[in-house]
């Protein structure tokens, strides 16, 4: 009988993993948007008044004018419905940030671009699915830097840039502004790896509509129940909700991104996509006061969008 790690590992026709060329991935991203591809807000909300755009905006704004966010702190926000193929909040979304942690499902789709080309020299072991756990369900800076490692062994052996360079050979249409240059160090201070909302949504819908090499395994493992800033501590979503997210957290840069899994009150599943990020020109004295402050500030955006979905689709 095969193992879930025989599967992954398989170069047979008939369970190969899809391994799309970049003709393929264009065609995939032509299918969106044309905000989704190409950043501009050009989805029927984006001009109206009472709009999820216009929500978005407006209560950030609130929070600016009550202090929960500060005047230099830049924000960016990304919400693509799958049901109605919209993109329905687009904010500073090509932006190149801060990546943190949220670099680490990328780092995770290298290793199986990677994978898929092997022809059998690289094996995902269940040794490498373990560390694959730590570094997208515990987080585990230890963890990425090992699969990074793995990565740039079999891509010339340059170290963390040979982890960009398969994402944007591979799918240059997901990563334009993905920037890896660093492992991450002990302390977890990493600062100089980037990506913007766009990059996370454009990967986010690739992934949702497994046009990616073992996308069912990297959602399994941003599936891990997890303390997320999408759906905890967040009123409006019930706990089934089901959300596949990798959160990011330096003491300048606080974000998160994900699918939300959610229900209508007929059963079906109406997903979408969230991206938040909340970014600080310097280090934050208070890392514990701000980090806190700001993942309830996402946690807000996101009740307000689950709230907007709610009424568009009749979750339950």
């Amino acid at each position: 009988m095969s193992t879930h790690l025989d599967r992954l590992n398989s170069t047979t026709p008939s369970d190969a993993p899809f391994c799309p060329t970049r003709r393929q991935f264009l065609e995939v991203l032509a299918s969106c948007s044309a905000g989704l591809l190409m950043g501009a807000p050009s989805f029927a909300e984006a001009g109206s008044r009472y709009g999820l755009q216009w929500e978005v905006n407006d209560l950030v704004e609130r929070m600016r004018r009550q202090g929960i966010i500060q005047p230099g702190e830049k924000t960016s926000w990304s919400v693509f419905d799958f049901t109605a193929n919209q993109k329905l909040v687009a904010i500073n979304e090509d932006a190149p940030r801060q990546a943190a942690s949220m670099i680490k499902p990328f780092v995770a789709q290298a290793y199986f671009f990677k994978l898929s080309e092997s022809r059998g020299r690289m094996r995902y072991t269940g040794d490498v699915r373990e560390t694959m756990e730590r570094m997208i369900r515990r987080s585990s800076n230890q963890a990425t830097n090992q699969i990074m490692s793995m990565v740039s062994r079999h891509e010339g052996n340059r170290g963390p840039s040979d982890v960009e360079r398969v994402l944007k050979r591979e799918a240059p249409e997901i990563f334009r502004d993905t920037r890896i240059v660093e492992n991450i160090p002990a302390n977890g201070r990493t600062y100089r790896n980037q990506a913007s909302a766009h990059d996370y949504d454009r990967f986010l819908y690739a992934l949702w509509k497994n046009r990616l090499p073992h996308a069912f395994e990297i959602k399994d493992l941003m599936s891990l129940p997890n303390r997320d800033r999408i759906s905890d501590g967040v009123s409006a979503m019930p706990d089934y909700v089901k959300v596949y997210d990798k959160t990011g957290s330096t003491a300048s840069l606080c974000g998160d991104m994900g699918i939300v899994e959610a229900r209508g009150r007929n059963g079906r599943v109406y997903p979408y996509t969230f991206v938040g990020i909340i970014e600080r020109p310097r280090r934050a004295k208070n890392y514990g006061a701000w980090i806190s402050r700001r993942s309830n500030a996402i946690r807000q955006v996101s009740n307000l969008v689950y709230l907007h979905m709610k009424e568009r689709h009749g979750l339950a």
